[in-house]
C-alpha cells in the first residue's frame, strides 16, 4: 500500500515505515508542501495513493468527494514522529484490511 504523508506529518516517516509501505511518499517530496488539499487529493487520487493526515478537511472531503483515495486520519493531537510511527505499526493489520475494503474510505487512528 502506497501511502503519501500530508504536509503536518514528518517526511521521515517515509523512510522510518519503509518496511510496511515501501512505495510510499510525502506532500513535500512530491513538490507539493505549498499546495491546496484538493491537489493533493487529485495527485492521491491519480497515482494511487493513500492519504495519512492530521487535517480533519480530508474526512470531510472523503465525505463530500468521496474515494478515492482514501484517507488514514491521525487523531492523537500534539505528538511526535516517534508516536505517529508506533501508531501506524501498532495498527498495521487495520490499516491493511481498511486497505483491502471496498465499502470504507476513511480510517481513524486513535
Amino acid at each position: 500500500m502506497k501511502l503519501l504523508f500530508d504536509h503536518n506529518l514528518s517526511p521521515r516517516l517515509v523512510k522510518r515505515l519503509a518496511d510496511l509501505h515501501p512505495d510510499s511518499s510525502h506532500a513535500f517530496l512530491l513538490g507539493l508542501e505549498q499546495s491546496s488539499d484538493a491537489i493533493l487529493w487529485d495527485r492521491a487520487k491519480q497515482e494511487g495513493y493513500t492519504i495519512v493526515t492530521k487535517d480533519s478537511d480530508y474526512s470531510d472531503m472523503s465525505v463530500v468527494r468521496g474515494f478515492p483515495p482514501k484517507v488514514i486520519w491521525i487523531r492523537i493531537g500534539n505528538c511526535t514522529t516517534q508516536q505517529i510511527e508506533d501508531l501506524l505499526r501498532l495498527n498495521h493489520e487495520a490499516v491493511v484490511a481498511f486497505e483491502n475494503d471496498a465499502m470504507v474510505g476513511l480510517l481513524s487512528l486513535f
